[in-house]
Formats: C-alpha cells, structure tokens, sequence
C-alpha cells in the first residue's frame, strides 16, 4: 500500500486485528454494509462510497454504517469513477452488492479496478450469483433462503414457514461469508501478490449454513418436514414454552443430564413417560405434560428456578431486555446508542482488541480528507464539487 505523500492528511489510527487493511465499500444495503461494519469493527480503515445526493443528511443505518468514511461521488459521472478508481488503487479490497454487470456499465467492475491493482481482491455480493438462469433476478433475502431449502425447515409442523428476521441469508449466509471470502482472498494476494474475484452469493451461502442438516438427512435422521425433527421444535425437550404471564422459555435439554435437571426442576422426574425421551412417540404426551408445567409459573419465575440448575433453559428476551440481561451487561455484548442499544464489536481478541465503536457518520462528511488523501488538489475538490460529482 502506498505510503502517505508528506503533504497529505494523516488517516485515522485503528485498533484491531485487521489494522492496516483498507477496503472501499460501494453503497448499497443490508449484507455489504453489515460486511464493512465487521471488517471496520475489527479495525479496517473502510471507506463507504455513497451518493451525493444524501449528502450532509445523517445516516439511515446508524449501527450497520458505523466504522467507515463516507465519500459522496456520483458513480454516472467519469470524474467520479475516477475518483473511485484512485480509492481502491490502495485498496486491499472493493465490497460491492449491485446486481451483476451494473458495476462495470459504470466502468468500476473488476477488470477496471485490478488493472489499477492487481492485488486488489474485488468482494461482490448478490442473491443468486454472478452466473446461473436466476442471477438476474431480483430477490430479498426470503427468496434465497426459500430456494435454498432453509425457510422450509422453519416454522411448525402444523403451519406455515416463519421469516427468521432476515439473518439467515443477508447476514449469516451474505455479510459474513463475503467478510470470510474477502479476508481469506487478501491473506492469499499478501501470500502471492495476485488479487482475485470473490463471489458470495447468499444462496451459496443459505445452503452452507445448512451443513449439518443435509449430513443429518443423508443419514436417515432427519426427516424432510416442519417440526418434526430434534432442533426444529419436534422435540419436546428442545422447543419454546408459553408460561403463564405470556411470556417464553427455550429449552435445549438435549444430553441426558440436561435433560434430568429439567426433569428435576419440573417435577417430571417420576412420570414414566419421559424415561422414552428419544422414543417418538411418546413425543406428543411430553410435550403436553411440559406446556402444563411452563403454564404454571411465569416466565421470571421459572429464569429464578432453573438459574444455576444446568437444565439448558433460559428466558425468551425482547431485544430491550437482552441488552440489560447480567450476563449481556457484565461481558459488553451491547453498547449504548441514542434510543436504544447496538451489538458490540465481536468476536473478542486478547492481543488486538477492538475499538470502541465510531458512530455513523454524516452521509459524505469525509469526501475531501479522501480526496486530499488520494492526492487532489483543494481546487480540483473544489471544482468536483461545483459540478455535483462530489457531495
């Protein structure tokens, strides 16, 4: 990476793991930003490229867009495709989510951007891929995890599929594997000196999550149905319980002390019928006689009985309260924010921590500390931003 000329600014010191890694992050929404926020959370200096037309407006994703730059450039406009040519030229890597081919019709996709760097590793992100008879579709993450065989396999036996949020297939299967896929590509081009493509596509990346159930069904131990299998709510001992306030619990008595202690805790330990814990079908009496026993205290109530009891049974939390919880509170697994509370930095390291967590910054606040650092003059910035390349 280029050093810093003598007579331009100084960037921002980061701490952190990943300090030192620089990575230009094209717009966009949901898995890249959630991408750039982990690579900025673990000290990459990312620098976010948004449109002018937001600029000086505060961010719409205050916790996603938190940790980066933001430059304002028209990418319609060839002075601002230029400029961001000059950004990833010292770059490790570019993210970008746009659908394929709409990145190189504005001249900024992947053999325009490794011909300025060759080392560059050029990270894209879309649902379906870059190939395939679907990769020019549009889709939210419902549709990839619907065709990758996960929103199937949740919900009840006796109901219909439930979104889960969107996390299985922007962040889990999206963000995180592009954030994988662009850090090993950058560990192989400081290795070989050769940049490369990565493409993360979030049904690839549904269907990975996957693992465990697909070797359980090629096995004969999964059956290919809602809500009948161990960790899909079939299992009496490993499901979500109604109380008697209206509030939850999950239990995950899974292994046979597990299991005993919930037993115990319940008094069901004398009832016959959960001696044939792996016996389905005595599945259905199980469950009965625990929605009786959970419907009999309150939520708070059982957390008090079962705390300290290694029965694997814990209270269903609003996002409010998990972010008070003791637990939560005493390990900083939440920061917090103005109105509310946002996840911390994770995972954890002992010998480059984290730093605490920079606020979003205004849409385009950075654009001439970037510019100045890529080497433009006050009066070329100046000029850019009279004829609306720049906000």
């Amino acid at each position: 990476m280029p050093a810093t000329q003598p007579n331009q600014p100084a960037r921002p010191a980061a701490a952190g793991p990943l300090a030192g890694v620089r990575v230009a992050e094209l717009g966009g929404i949901g898995p890249v930003p959630f991408c750039g926020m982990l690579l900025g959370d673990l000290g990459a200096e990312v620098v976010r490229v948004d449109h002018p037309s937001a600029a000086g407006r505060p961010s719409p994703f205050p916790v996603v867009h938190r940790n980066r730059r933001s430059l304002a450039v028209d990418l319609k406009q060839p002075q601002g495709v230029d400029a961001v040519l000059r950004l990833v030229q010292d770059c490790d890597a570019v993210i970008e989510g746009f659908r394929p081919g709409a990145v190189e019709r504005l001249g900024l996709g992947p053999d325009a951007c490794l011909a300025r760097n060759p080392r560059l590793v050029y990270g894209r992100m879309t649902g379906w891929g870059q190939d395939g008879p679907m990769a020019q579709e549009p889709g939210h993450d419902i549709n990839y995890i619907a065709l990758a065989g996960a929103l199937h396999t949740i919900g009840p036996a006796d109901g219909d599929p439930v979104p889960p949020l969107n996390l299985v297939g922007d962040f889990g299967g999206g963000g995180m594997l592009l954030a994988l896929g662009v850090l090993s590509a950058v560990i192989s081009a400081r290795t070989t000196g050769h940049g490369q493509v990565v493409d993360a596509a979030m049904t690839d990346g549904t269907a990975l999550q996957l693992a465990m159930t697909y070797g359980f069904l090629a096995q004969g131990r999964w059956e290919d149905r809602r809500g009948v299998n161990i960790l899909d709510g079939g299992a009496p001992y490993y499901g979500v319980y109604r109380c008697a306030d209206g509030g939850h619990v999950a239990v995950g008595a899974i292994e046979g002390p597990f299991y005993a202690a919930l037993l115990r805790v319940l008094g069901l330990d004398t009832d016959p019928v959960y001696a044939r814990q792996q016996d389905r079908a005595a599945w259905p009496a199980m469950r009965a006689g625990l929605e009786r026993a959970f419907g009999s205290r309150s939520r708070d109530e059982w957390a008090r009985l079962f705390d300290g009891q290694g029965a694997c049974v814990t209270p269903v939390l609003s996002l409010t309260e998990a972010a008070g919880h003791p637990h939560n509170a005493a390990r900083g697994t939440y920061r917090p924010l103005p109105g509310g509370f946002a996840p911390a930095p994770a995972p954890r390291f002992s010998g480059t921590p984290a730093a605490e967590p920079a606020p979003a910054a205004t849409v385009g606040a950075d654009t001439g500390r970037v510019l100045a650092e890529l080497g433009l003059a006050d009066e070329e910035i100046t000029a850019l931003r009279d004829k609306g390349v720049i906000g």
